[in-house]
This record gives structure tokens, C-alpha cells and sequence, in this order.
């Protein structure tokens, strides 16, 4: 059934329509589904919720206590330190917000087979995964820790906020987040030709992505920064914008190193996962599990 649904349409019925309309409603029917989750009561929901907010601040208090016993680390003072958990909140908060239902954990929905539950519905793909992930209730429990600890670092900072810093910093998230799921699809299409051993793989990146990215990498030999801005590019999610956006030591051409690099990022991803597709394409799915998709 599979390798049917990815089959290109050639009758005469028009096909999917990818509308900015289409899109906002799309957002508004899953927002609206994760809303209905909640208003079951608040024996699920705020258990769930608090459990979250607790997990994502565990998640910087290494970082913060580092930063507290030594006044800072290295040219990052206790304010510039918890900007960057701040931001760093803010990217996972975002990517739960937007990309949740393991459309941020591909590996899953492919080693599960479940893929064709998004290729079965008369839309375009890249709309599916744009929009069936929206949980703006669910989602929030890591993205207001976030944004409490960028305002409050920012008030600390004194940091003159204009418009244009504004601008750079939205454009900053849109690159981290661009940076973290392109590593995330990257390596989740290896469910495509090994669906079993690879559907948890997205797990352990997502894991990964998150525990580095809250560390200032300032010290790093040359050769494990290279790395860890290239081949696992945790840098690039928190660290080196932080740095642009609190002027630490950032050259002129700094803002748009970012920006370019998740364009990279994407453009593999894409094309790694769009061979994925091909193989799919001929393959279908070996396996099903009904386990974590959004019903």
C-alpha cells in the first residue's frame, strides 16, 4: 500500500492545494486537538505539564551551577550564561511546539511505519509535517521556562533591544531550530532502509542536541569545535548564537553564519531524506506499529 500512495497522480482529479489559508487552518485544527487534550482535566494535564517544566530546567542546571561556583565560564559571565540556557530552552521549546507527535523524532514514524499515515492524506508532504506537530498548549511547558530566562538574562544584560536585534534574534531561532531537525531527519532517514534498527535512532540525537547545546564551547581545541559546528553541529544551536546576539567577540560577518549554515543543513536533509522516499517508494514498509502517532 505504501509504494502505491507515493505513486504520482496522473488522473484528471486536481491535486493537493498548498495554500497559505490551507496552512493556517491546518494549525488551527491540530492547536485545536491538543487544546481538547487538555480540557479532559487537570488530572492529565497538569501532572503532564509540570512534569515537563521540570525536566527542561534539569536539563540547564549543570550549565548554571558550573556558571554559579565560578562566577561565569571563561568570557561568558553569569548573565551572558544564562542567556544562552535562555535561548537554548526557547529552541527546544519552539521545535516541542511545532514539531511534536515524533515529527521532530522522523526515525520513529518511519521505523514504525507509519509514514503512510502522512502520505495518505490529500496534502503535500512538507504540509503534513509543518502542521500535524502544532501542539501550542502541550508544547509551552519548555518554551516559558525559556523565554522567563532569556527576559531575565536580557534585563541583567542591559541589552540595547531594537527592532533590528529583535529580527536577528527571531531569525537566529528559525536557524537553530532549522539546524537541530535537519540533524534530526538526516540521520532519521536511515529507517528508510533500516526501519527496526534505526527507529530510535532520532532519540539519541535529539538527546544529544539537547545536552550540548546548553554548554558554552569557548576552550575547545580547534579540531572539536570543527566538529561539533560541522559533523554534530551542537554549537549551532545555542552557543555561537548567543555569542551574536550578546557581541561576544563576533566579527562583522557573524550574523549570517548561522542562517547559512542551517540552509546547508537543510539542503542535505532534504536530499538524504528525499532518497529515503525513493526507496520507500519501491520498498513500502517491512513493518507497522500503531505506538505514538497522532490519532
Amino acid at each position: 500500500m505504501a509504494a502505491e500512495l507515493v505513486q504520482p497522480n496522473n488522473d484528471d482529479r486536481p491535486g493537493p492545494v498548498a495554500s497559505p489559508r490551507r496552512l493556517v487552518r491546518l494549525l488551527g485544527l491540530y492547536g485545536g486537538m491538543d487544546l481538547l487534550w487538555f480540557a479532559r482535566g487537570l488530572h492529565t494535564a497538569l501532572p503532564f505539564y509540570v512534569s515537563e517544566v521540570i525536566v527542561a530546567l534539569a536539563a540547564v542546571t549543570a550549565t548554571f551551577l558550573l556558571a554559579e561556583r565560578f562566577d561565569g565560564l571563561g568570557p561568558w559571565t553569569k548573565p551572558h550564561v544564562l542567556f544562552l540556557l535562555g535561548y537554548a530552552l526557547l529552541v527546544r521549546g519552539l521545535i516541542d511546539t511545532f514539531f511534536n507527535y515524533n515529527i521532530a523524532f522522523i526515525s520513529r514514524r518511519i521505523g514504525r511505519g507509519q509514514l503512510d499515515h502522512l502520505l495518505m492524506q490529500p496534502l503535500p508532504l512538507w504540509m503534513m509535517l509543518l502542521t500535524e506537530g502544532f501542539t501550542p498548549v502541550g508544547g509551552t511547558a519548555i518554551l516559558i521556562p525559556g523565554l522567563g530566562l532569556l527576559f531575565w538574562a536580557t534585563s541583567q544584560l542591559h541589552l540595547p533591544i531594537s527592532p533590528a536585534w529583535c529580527g536577528l534574534l527571531v531569525v537566529h531561532l528559525v536557524a537553530s531550530m532549522a539546524v537541530v531537525l535537519s540533524f534530526a531527519y538526516v540521520w532519521g532517514s536511515l529507517a528508510f532502509w533500516a526501519p527496526r534498527a534505526a527507529e530510535e535512532l532520532n532519540s539519541s540525537t535529539y538527546q544529544l542536541s539537547n545536552q550540548l547545546a546548553p554548554f558554552p564551547l569557548d576552550g575547545l581545541s580547534g579540531l572539536a569545535l570543527a566538529s561539533l559546528v560541522t559533523v554534530v553541529p551542537v554549537g549551532l544551536v545555542a552557543w555561537y548564537p548567543s555569542r551574536v546576539l550578546l557581541g561576544i567577540d563576533a566579527p562583522s560577518w557573524a550574523p549570517a553564519l548561522v542562517p547559512a549554515a542551517a540552509l546547508l543543513f537543510v539542503a542535505l536533509a532534504t536530499w538524504i531524506f528525499s532518497r529515503g522516499l525513493q526507496t520507500y517508494r519501491r520498498t513500502g514498509s517491512t513493518r507497522y506499529s500503531a505506538f505514538g502517532h497522532r490519532r
